[in-house]
């Protein structure tokens, strides 16, 4: 088997629609404006120790974590730059939250090095790929259930320290919310180490390109 050009990941269910080189499309500015989220975000509930705002910022970029790409479906605006936004705000967000809910000890370290050391995993498997010819593999739905569920879970475990009246319930949604993320993630990650594994074997198998 040969080896396939690297190729950009595709985190989108673009169905049959071939990615286009657009820019300014709604999908985009949307993907933007959950970008400049991220340091309000930060902002608000590192400096301004503002934690309601904060909850709404977190929740409104966790909830449109799909808008982006159903808008690119519907309005056929699905471009590369999209398929790239995409993830990349979904790794910002879970980057950006864990720091900032472990430096005010919303969520314990453990938790937080956990989905780290799941990342770095990834990175490592990204790394072998990437000489062998290959790209990221494709975002495979669990995923992004994964990333859907601690989406979800940040702003009702950040809710649950900003409203006492709301406390105890809000921190077993959201704890359980972040479990099962947590749970997911790290499957989804074992899945893609699999599939890197399959190609790197390919790649070295008898008729490999040099």
């Amino acid at each position: 088997m040969s080896r396939r050009p690297a190729r950009a990941e595709q985190p989108r269910d673009t169905g049959d629609q071939i990615p286009g080189n657009q820019v300014l499309t709604l999908p985009n500015l949307i993907s933007f404006g959950r970008l400049l989220g991220v340091p309000l975000f930060l902002y608000l509930f590192l400096v301004e120790r503002a934690d309601v705002a904060a909850v709404v910022v977190l929740a409104i970029g966790g909830t449109t974590d799909w808008v982006d790409g159903w808008i690119a479906r519907r309005l056929r605006q699905v471009s590369r730059l999209g398929e790239l936004l995409d993830p990349l705000a979904d790794r910002l967000y879970i980057l950006a939250t864990l720091v900032a809910f472990t430096a005010r000890e919303v969520v314990p370290w453990q938790f937080t090095a956990a989905l780290l050391a799941r990342e770095l995993l990834l990175l490592g498997s990204l790394a072998v790929l990437r000489r062998y010819g290959y790209g990221p593999p494709p975002v495979h739905y669990v995923g992004k259930t994964a990333t859907f569920l601690l989406l979800a879970a940040f702003p009702v475990l950040l809710l649950a320290t900003a409203a006492t009246d709301v406390a105890t319930a809000a921190s077993a949604i959201g704890w359980a919310l972040a479990w099962w993320g947590l749970v997911l993630y790290w499957v989804a990650g074992g899945m893609y180490v699999v599939q890197a594994a399959r190609l790197v074997r390919a790649a070295r198998g008898p008729g490999a390109a040099a």
